[in-house]
Formats: structure tokens, sequence, C-alpha cells
């Protein structure tokens, strides 16, 4: 690897609700594919889910074997995860609410499962100030994830704070990814500007609420070129 090259970032596409968009994206180079559990227009029963996971088993990567499949979910009790993922097998779980390192480590300590965890940034982390919150982390997570506050808002936050994330990130040794009004327009500008590990689309690939296989496609591309 030249000392200008730098590895691609990873792609998850999160918000997955039906059989034929997945299939669809077999031939894509897409990292991790979500299935978001709290309340949402894009919720999914565990059922539903279960069916989905299989359906990603099944996809031929270009690098060879299958996504990982992630589970969004917000303030989910350790009873209600135990009895989700014994219908839904997840690789991933992630956390998008204030769940604190205790629960994260009893998370990954019952259920064997990697855990993300998310940071909302919002105007008021236009310092950088916000960055800390990753530390306490250290050992407990497997990922972290900055978003704009408030969530599945499909508006970018301020990009300036993100070496400063990506420094903590480095410091307690996790990826760090990136989500929050993402899409095919701006996945290039983002990548340019800042070097993150990963990035996570969901209301950027969809077309009237719908997930559109053609700007998912778009979507890997700029971020794989």
């Amino acid at each position: 690897m030249s000392g200008n090259a730098r590895r691609a970032a990873r792609i998850k596409i999160c918000g997955l609700r039906d059989a034929a968009t997945i299939r669809a994206m077999g031939s894509l180079e897409v990292d991790e594919i979500g299935f978001v559990f709290a309340k949402s227009r894009r919720q999914v029963e565990p059922e539903t889910a279960a069916s989905l996971i299989e359906e990603v088993k099944q996809m031929n990567q270009p690098l060879g074997g299958a996504p990982k499949t992630v589970g969004v979910f917000v303030g989910a009790s350790l009873e209600q995860l135990r009895e989700l993922l014994a219908i839904a097998p997840l690789d991933v779980v992630q956390l998008h609410g204030d769940e604190g390192p205790e629960l994260c480590a009893a998370i990954r300590d019952e259920f064997g499962k990697e855990v993300w965890k998310v940071f909302s940034v919002s105007g008021d982390d236009a310092a950088g100030t916000g960055h800390d919150r990753l530390l306490p982390y250290e050992g407990r997570i497997d990922a972290a994830l900055i978003d704009t506050a408030g969530g599945g808002t499909g508006q970018t936050f301020g990009w300036e704070v993100i070496p400063r994330y990506a420094a903590s990130a480095k410091t307690i040794g996790v990826p760090l990814y990136v989500a929050g009004g993402l899409h095919p327009g701006n996945a290039s500008e983002l990548l340019e500007q800042y070097e993150v590990d990963g990035v996570d689309v969901s209301s950027g690939v969809e077309t009237d609420g719908v997930k559109d296989i053609e700007k998912i496609r778009a979507f890997v591309e700029r971020v794989k070129a």
C-alpha cells in the first residue's frame, strides 16, 4: 500500500425491512446491514428480522463472507434483548439511547455479541468537548458511532468535530462510524475531508421512505471508490 493510500471505509446500510432489497444488494460490497427494533417507521418485528437475517447469510459478497447483522435499540433491557436475540440471532447490538458503560459490558458478557454505542452530536458539541464521552466505554464496546442528535433526522452534524471523536475512538481502540444525513451526493466529500472507519446510511438511500437499490449502489460506489 502506498503512503497516500488508505483502506476504504466500511459501509453499514441501516433500516432494511424486505428480502427483495437484501437480495438485490448481494453483489455489493456492504459490510453491515442494520435492522431497527426501536420505535420507528423502519421498525421490524423479531420474527421478520429472523427471516431477513437468513437472507443476509446467503449474500455472496465480492470479498467473501456475509455482512454482519446489526440490531438498533433504544433503551432495551437485558430481558428484552434476551427474548429478541433468542429469535433473531444478530451479530451486533447497537445502542442508540443513554446506555452507560456498565450496561454495554453486561450485554457483551451475557450474549457474546459485539456492542456498538451511538453518541449524538449536537450544536453544543461544536467545540468538540463532548468527544471525551467515549473514554468511559473503553473495553466495554466494539465500535463507536456518532450521529446527529435525535437520530434518523436525515440531517448532518458539524463534521469539524470528527477528528476529535476519531482520536478518542483510537484511544480506546475501537473503530469510529459516522452517520447522520449521509447520501450518495455527500459521501465522497466526507471521506475526502476526514478519515473515518465506517459510514452508516439509512434515509439517504431511500426514495419516498423505501430503500432504493440504485441509491444504495451509488452510495457503495462512492464510498469504495
